[in-house]
């Protein structure tokens, strides 16, 4: 090995090379291409044939030795500086036909991945399940991108980057089962799911996320995996899945508290913990620039190894596409290892073109929910929710990235509280209130300068392409205004046409006027509006046409099929100019299948929009967008709420193409992918005129809204409804809203106004003869009754409600409010009637298919079996209606059921069924940090001090 040498080579991902802490430009794609073969050898000959095929494929041109030995070349005197020309050197050595990179383990990045797998195999066989996590977590980590990443697609199939995707995924699969084994089983969760996204037929890989998800909680997500997994081996291959998924499923869908521990695939017990959030975007693979500032930040937490006083908060600034997300991502991503209780991460929209800024009390609660906070257990008030979460996090080292606010209020209810975590904040704002306030560390990124800005281009196009024309990229430079943003846009449209000069590419800069003054702040480049205005004209005119018109969309990303309805394209069409879009930087894929803007890009598509399209014409594609949302909310939602009366859209007005949903695990899939931009949509409805598709969206959207518990949204949405309705000065859908608002209050607990909201409700549906408005009415009279403690009240509102659904004729809704009314028949202690109505309810819902209200039914019926002192016929009724809450995954109504099963078991005299059914729902009702824990642990404390009989 030479000596004095200091050299480090990444393959894994784009190809890089390091002398000491400076980074080498190591050429063009074919010098990299050769430097990525010699380094996937590993240190071993590589002959000459095989180098001219990895360069060139099939038929290489006549000089294609010559060209190989001038990169071998350049290669030398890269690594060994100052080495005389011709001179054979110690780094780059020639035998057996070939060439060879001499190199120690630590050097390579794929050699240290491999020494690494090695000894966490190691770790395995000792037994050390723990330690082996630890190095498959590093070794994974050495991936930030595919092998070789930059090149060519061909030329990557040519060096073999496919094999060693194979190596990486089994490397995972290895960390996923030591993680299971250790109990960590979050660690990997992330990988996992992002693996299983990319290769959703590898069966070995989802099986192992279906149990990482099992492990950690996610029942429900676990077993919607396992589902899906099966349609796509269904579809695209035509099989079952084998016995490795099917047992990771069986594994997914045992109670380890009912049935003993859940197992590993090799048979060991799954230990459980709570899944930690994992948040993060996506980090760059071709990270440029910035050394100095990532220095500045990075050495603060060297000297904060062991924190004690307060949170460390830092503070990113600068103009709008300075590259402040980037760094900030990149930075996160570095440290993140430091903080193993998990990332959260936001973006705050403090910008947004669109004005549709994220409530901090929003943010606020989406952290509580990823913390592992169920939604009933968040309070009301943005204090009171920020306090929880602030109670969360004490004790915990946790690193929360606050992107893109818009001044230090909407940052403060965010900030955790704890020594040992850590804040990243990024605004144009100067954020001043958080440095007197809270101590926050501040940094203000400027432009790249010329030389990074160069650097930026290089890695993006080559070395070789940037020092062959310096005045071309001197004014490409100039003209960008060393923003990164405007750089990007560059790179991306010089790279889509390699063989254009970059001379070229200046004039078409020069010649493409634009302008964001509208929009930029004192201090912004006008320039930048010229890189947009050129990037925009580069695209083909349909794909120009639908960049202007999601200018109109308010949420923060797009699916295709809302693109597609939008425009008025096909999911094809749209599909393939989003992609041509990315493809010039124009918009970015945060999510796959799902497109963002950037606000300086949002901003150029609304003046272009104002520019190109008359106000008629964006009318007519905003109706398309709400009516594709409405008619697919309203779907969405009859899946989800069988008995709901929520209207849909008329046949045919627009967006009535959206596809149905298969059954009601993908309407939720939908509904949870869409939901960043649902709320948004119903405002943006209602403030453009769009009245009717504001009240549709909201009433559709109130069963997703109920069942994730996004209550504070729920009511948000009603009361635009409300307001659209009396803006159409319609009864009936006042009434509706009146309705929505009240049973919105009602589950925050807001009752003071709900009985005037829904008599006035109730007089409204009787005026306009709405059936089922009526209906709906009577049985939400009814649950406020029982909040009120008026049972007969609360019975006698849903009898009202079961006639009105018999004689509007509809099956679901009877089949509910049967149920509704055997209970409370129960409650009052009238059994025999109780039995009468829930049986009743009970056959129409098999006839439905309605798993959920059977399994209510079930449990309203040994309720009552239980009071008639039937308690083999109660336990029964329990245990049926468990098997159903455990099918879908509800562990609410699970642990209820539980707890009243408890309660037969004792009446038996059976106090051991008892403590083990209180024993389940406690755990269940512990996970869920809900307060009905406190009444099942007086249970098991009852049952303790007294001694078994005998």
């Amino acid at each position: 090995m030479p000596q004095g040498s200091s050299v480090r080579f990444a393959v894994l991902g784009p190809v890089r090379v390091w002398r000491g802490a400076d980074e080498l430009d190591p050429g063009g794609p074919q010098a990299r291409t050769l430097l990525a073969l010699l380094l996937l050898r590993a240190g071993q000959p590589v002959p000459v044939p095989e180098i001219v095929d990895a360069l060139w494929g099939p038929g290489p041109p006549p000089t294609a030795l010559n060209v190989v030995r001038r990169h071998v070349g350049s290669l030398r005197r890269l690594l060994e500086p100052g080495l005389p020309a011709r001179a054979a050197g110690r780094r780059l050595v020639r035998g057996a036909g070939g060439y060879r990179l001499v190199t120690d383990g630590d050097e390579v990045d794929l050699v240290r991945f491999r020494e690494l797998r090695e000894e966490a195999r190691r770790a395995v066989a000792e037994g050390t399940a723990g330690r082996a996590v630890d190095l498959l977590t590093q070794a994974l980590t050495l991936w930030p991108g595919p092998v070789a990443a930059g090149l060519a697609p061909d030329v990557r199939a040519r060096l073999g980057a496919d094999g060693l995707e194979r190596e990486r995924l089994a490397a995972l699969r290895e960390a996923a089962d030591a993680a299971l084994h250790a109990g960590v089983p979050g660690v990997v969760l992330a990988r996992l799911r992002e693996a299983a996204a990319a290769h959703p037929l590898d069966e070995p890989l989802l099986a192992r996320l279906v149990l990482a998800l099992a492990a950690t909680g996610r029942r429900a997500e676990a077993l919607a995996t396992y589902r899906n997994a099966c349609r796509g081996l269904a579809e695209e291959l035509g099989i079952d899945p084998g016995p490795e998924l099917h047992e990771a499923h069986q594994t997914a869908l045992r109670d380890p508290r009912n049935d003993g521990p859940a197992r590993t695939p090799s048979g060991e017990p799954l230990a459980v913990r709570p899944v930690v959030p994992a948040q993060l975007p996506h980090d760059l693979a071709a990270f440029t620039g910035r050394q100095a500032e990532l220095a500045e930040l990075l050495d603060p937490l060297a000297e904060a190894a062991e924190p004690a006083g307060t949170v460390l908060i830092s503070a990113l600034g600068g103009m709008a596409g300075v590259g402040k997300t980037t760094l900030a991502v990149h930075w996160a991503h570095r440290v993140a290892d430091r903080y193993p209780d998990g990332q959260l991460y936001v973006d705050l929209r403090g910008f947004a073109p669109s004005g549709s800024v994220t409530d901090p009390g929003e943010a606020v609660r989406g952290f509580l929910h990823a913390l592992g906070v169920p939604p009933e257990h968040v309070p009301r008030g943005l204090a009171a929710q920020s306090a929880l979460y602030r109670s969360v996090l004490a004790g915990r080292r946790v690193l929360v990235l606050l992107d893109n606010a818009r001044d230090a209020e909407q940052v403060r209810p965010l900030l955790p509280g704890t020594p040992g975590c850590l804040a990243i904040v990024t605004s144009r704002d100067e954020l001043t209130g958080l440095l007197a306030a809270h101590g926050a560390r501040s940094l203000t990124l400027r432009p790249f300068d010329a030389g990074q800005a160069r650097d930026l281009l290089a890695g993006r196009l080559g070395a070789t392409r940037i020092a062959a024309e310096p005045r071309a990229v001197d004014e490409i430079v100039t003209r960008c205004a060393g923003l990164p943003l405007a750089l990007a846009c560059v790179a991306a449209r010089a790279a889509l046409r390699p063989t254009f000069p970059l001379a070229a590419v200046a004039a078409e800069l020069r010649e493409a006027p634009g302008s964001l003054d509208a929009f930029t702040r004192p201090g912004t480049p006008v320039d930048v509006s010229t890189v947009f205005s050129w990037s925009t004209r580069a695209v083909s005119p349909a794909a120009a046409r639908l960049f202007r018109l999601l200018a109109l969309h308010p949420g923060p990303d797009v699916c295709a099929a809302s693109a597609a309805a939008l425009a008025g394209l096909s999911r094809r069409q749209a599909r393939s100019l989003l992609a041509e879009l990315a493809g010039v930087h124009l918009l970015t894929e945060p999510a796959p299948g799902r497109y963002g803007f950037h606000d300086l890009l949002r901003a150029h598509a609304g003046d272009l929009l104002a520019e190109h399209h008359t106000e008629a014409e964006r009318q007519e594609a905003r109706d398309r967008l709400f009516g594709h949302y409405a008619h697919a909310a309203h779907a969405a939602g009859a899946l989800l709420d069988p008995a709901g009366d929520a209207p849909g859209p008329a046949p045919g007005t627009p967006g009535g193409q959206a596809v149905p949903f298969a059954d009601d695990t993908a309407a939720l899939e939908w509904l949870t992918a869409e939901h960043p931009a649902l709320p948004a949509l119903v405002q943006a409805a209602a403030a453009s005129g769009h009245d009717r598709w504001a009240c549709l969206l909201a009433w559709s959207l109130e069963p997703y809204f109920e069942r994730r518990g996004h209550w504070h949204e729920g009511l948000a949405a009603q009361r635009v409804a409300l307001g659209a309705a009396r803006r159409l000065a319609d009864p009936a859908l006042e009434a509706r809203a009146l309705r929505g608002v009240a049973r919105a209050e009602g589950r925050l607990g807001l009752l003071d106004g709900s009985r005037d909201r829904l008599d006035r409700a109730l007089a409204l549906f009787t005026t306009a003869g709405d059936t089922l408005g009526l209906a709906g009415t009577h049985r939400s009279l009814g649950w406020l009754c029982e909040q009120e403690g008026d049972l007969p009240g609360a019975l006698r509102h849903n009898r009202l409600a079961l006639d009105l659904y018999r004689t509007a004729g509809s099956r679901p809704a009877q089949a509910s409010a049967l149920n509704s009314v055997g209970w409370y028949h129960a409650l009052l202690g009238e059994y025999r009637p109780a039995l009468a109505h829930c049986f009743e309810a009970l056959t129409l819902l098999q006839d439905l298919g309605d798993r959920y209200g059977q399994a209510a039914t079930w449990d309203s019926i040994a309720y009552a079996y239980h009071h008639l002192g039937r308690h083999p016929h109660a336990l029964l009724g329990y245990r049926n209606a468990l098997t159903l809450y455990r099918a879908l995954g509800v562990p609410y109504p699970e642990a209820d059921t539980l707890t009243r099963m408890g309660d037969t078991h004792l009446a038996t005299g059976d106090r051991e069924g008892a403590r083990a059914a209180w024993a389940r729902a406690l755990a269940l009702l512990t996970a869920l940090g809900h307060p009905d824990a406190d009444r099942v642990r007086e249970r098991l404390g009852g049952a303790e001090e007294q001694p078994d009989a005998g």
